[in-house]
């Protein structure tokens, strides 16, 4: 078995339908980072999603690019609203990375309206991600973020930028909310309609910690039963077109991509129903 791929939008890339959150890796040592790596390369994943602001990360994955060159999509991501700065944080990032370019460079968590106004006005980020595609140091440009009102933020952007992918929150309990499914489902819609990749987070996400002892390395408390966690990875690769970014958490990557290669068919409605009833799962964001 293997976990299955398609077609990351118009960039082409056949990507694995898991794409390596490297989040995980913000806190870890390199022997951890690298037998992290063993964990992606015996589950075939080819896509790695880091970003500047995930601590040691882009250091940790340097080695990996260098051992196996080619063998992944690379995307990393910046924070940074104007132009200025988000040029030096890029070159920051292609000196830590090792590498002259990437294959995804994406405006970080562009959620604030007054941020995503500055990031995408004339001086913003999005100027240097032009300039920087132009010049070769980013082959794709991406926008991502978080929250209730993302669905409806991205499909802004896409009116203001032609974005080649998208990345936002996609589980069961989410697409709950009317609002956020509208939206959803609408943004869903045009990024096919235009060929935009499609890429979701938090499908293992039970809800906020709560003051409870994190005992994981997410912000928001994760499922960790196997078979939890195989009921809400296979509704959303059950979606066609879109891709699963991994949990932020080194020990829970490895049931998520077992999960992923077993992936046959989208869970009932009911027996999602359950899962969220059992894990008293609760929206990350209303």
């Amino acid at each position: 078995m293997s976990i299955p791929v398609a077609r990351f939008g118009r960039t082409g890339h056949e990507s694995t339908r898991t794409v390596f959150g490297a989040a995980s890796l913000s806190r870890v040592t390199q022997d951890v980072a690298d037998r992290t790596l063993e964990v992606l390369l015996r589950h075939g994943v080819n896509h790695i999603d880091v970003a500047a602001s995930y601590g040691d990360a882009e250091l940790r994955v340097a080695p990996w690019l260098k051992r196996e060159p080619g063998r992944f999509f690379l995307a990393t991501k910046t924070g940074e609203r104007k132009a200025a700065a988000a040029r030096a944080e890029l070159e920051r990032s292609l000196d830590r990375l090792g590498v002259d370019h990437v294959d995804l460079w994406q405006l970080h968590n562009l959620a604030d309206p007054i941020e995503w106004d500055t990031a995408l006005s004339p001086g913003g980020a999005i100027e240097a991600a032009v300039e920087a595609r132009e010049q070769g140091l980013v082959r794709f440009i991406g926008v991502t973020g978080h929250g209730a009102q993302i669905a409806a933020n991205h499909r802004r952007s896409l009116e203001r930028f032609d974005f080649d992918s998208v990345l936002l929150p996609y589980n069961w309990l989410t697409m709950r909310l009317t609002y956020y499914a509208e939206n959803f489902e609408a943004l869903a819609a045009t990024c096919a309609e235009r060929d935009v990749g499609v890429q979701t987070i938090k499908s293992i996400a039970v809800g906020p910690w709560l003051g409870r002892e994190r005992t994981r390395s997410t912000w928001y408390e994760p499922l960790e039963a196997q078979g939890d966690i195989d009921l809400a990875v296979w509704w959303v690769l059950g979606r066609p077109g879109v891709f699963l970014n991994t949990t932020g958490d080194v020990d829970l990557l490895p049931r998520v991509l077992d999960a992923a290669e077993r992936f046959s068919a989208r869970p009932a409605d009911a027996e999602m129903q359950a899962l969220a009833e059992r894990s008293r799962q609760q929206p990350l964001f209303v």
